[in-house]
């Protein structure tokens, strides 16, 4: 049994090779702006409050983007699409830039280019998806899902630290700078991908009943509810990423705030680096739930020692681990079980699950921790997300009964 990651396609797919470079380079772009944002908006504010409202101001347009992106998706050609949402929020980088430039950066306009540039993620993503499934052979589905954990993984550990270095030795204008060009690596990326056929579409309904297909496809699938249920729980409960601003600040460090993000990517860097066996578990709403289940453990014990730094990462990365092994299992049942017809709208569907749960959850941390204090904030956040899970499970046999076919 091979245990390490297989890189074979790569190797084998040219169009999956370049779209996966230049993905690779944009998202690790992206993961440094992520850390840029909120550590601007608490440097001038100094309010945990205000920096859980941007990932709320974020996640509004993303509710109703996401899933006109699925429809989107299946009616158009993904790659144009690709092109088209990439173009504008490398833009977008660019107006993060000139508001830093400015002598006294205006708060208002990093929520409102955030809004937009979400609202264009939420376009982005199902596009993506869906013609990741297009142009990859259905053998290939597990190891797909192992070289995205890798993607997510690298990025989420280099783009917070790099972040953290270039906003200290080379302030925020230059910071949101990087990205921009990292967007402009994925757009050359992208052009070099050929062959992409526009999805086959026999008959044309309204997009709004064209929407309602594809959620009415979702309902009808109890293993795919659970898969966003039980994801969406975890993220909104036990993903407490809005307090690492104060977290870093009580450590007295910028550094500390790439650290802190970072660390979960370690955990996911080595799962995905041994997720090999992987492939041969089938019954992948158990390893969806105890994975889960695992995560909130974990940031419970990052609650109670987050004032021993080195215990608190380590538990962050043992929680970015758990993360990793449910999204491994997460794509690879979706991309299973899911027709390629669909696919775009379901991708919309599944980015609202796991993009708001975090957006909610740094509300909701923001919000418990200006009540109750940070550790009460995290602590409880992880007790909620096991207690949630396993009410999932109950209410949902299929999901946790389900075996893949493959």
């Amino acid at each position: 049994m091979n245990y390490f990651i297989n890189l074979s396609l790569l190797r084998r797919n040219r169009n999956f090779r370049f779209i996966y470079i230049g993905q690779f380079v944009s998202f690790l772009g992206t993961m440094i702006t992520s850390v840029a944002l909120p550590y601007q908006i608490y440097h001038e504010t100094h309010s945990t409050l205000m920096v859980g409202l941007l990932s709320l101001f974020q996640l509004l347009p993303l509710l109703f983007t996401a899933l006109m992106g699925g429809v989107l998706a299946d009616r158009h050609h993904r790659k144009r699409l690709l092109i088209l949402s990439e173009t504008f929020l490398a833009l977008g980088c660019l107006a993060l830039a000139l508001n830093a430039a400015l002598a006294v950066p205006k708060i208002w306009v990093l929520f409102i280019v955030s809004m937009i540039m979400s609202a264009i993620n939420g376009l982005h993503r199902p596009a993506l998806e869906s013609l990741m499934q297009q142009i990859v052979a259905k053998d290939d589905f597990p190891m797909l899902g192992s070289l995205s954990t890798f993607t997510y993984s690298v990025s989420m550990i280099a783009g917070p630290a790099i972040g953290g270095l270039i906003i200290a030795h080379f302030g925020l204008l230059n910071t949101y700078i990087v990205d921009f060009i990292s967007f402009l690596i994925s757009l050359i990326a992208l052009s070099l991908i050929t062959n992409i056929t526009k999805p086959i579409v026999t008959h044309v309904e309204s997009v709004f009943t064209s929407l309602i297909q594809g959620l009415q496809y979702a309902k009808s699938r109890q293993e795919l509810l659970g898969t966003y249920f039980v994801d969406f729980i975890a993220m909104v409960f036990g993903m407490p990423m809005a307090l690492f601003p104060a977290i870093a600040h009580a450590y007295g460090d910028v550094k500390v705030l790439g650290m802190l993000y970072s660390a979960p990517a370690v955990g996911a860097l080595f799962i995905s680096f041994a997720s090999g066996w992987t492939k041969h578990i089938k019954r992948h709403g158990i390893g969806i739930s105890i994975a889960a289940v695992l995560w909130g453990v974990s940031i419970i014990f990052f609650g109670l020692l987050t004032h021993q730094l080195w215990f608190a990462l380590f538990f962050l990365a043992l929680a970015g681990g758990f993360d990793a092994i449910s999204g491994i299992f997460r794509q690879t049942m979706w991309n299973e079980s899911i027709p390629n017809t669909y696919r775009g709208r379901l991708a919309g569907i599944e980015m609202i699950s796991y993009m708001s749960g975090p957006k909610l959850g740094d509300t909701e941390a923001g919000l418990v921790a200006a009540a109750f204090g940070i550790t009460a904030s995290i602590v409880s956040g992880g007790v909620f997300c096991v207690v949630g899970v396993g009410i999932c499970c109950y209410f949902l046999p299929k999901f946790y009964r389900y075996k893949s076919a493959g």
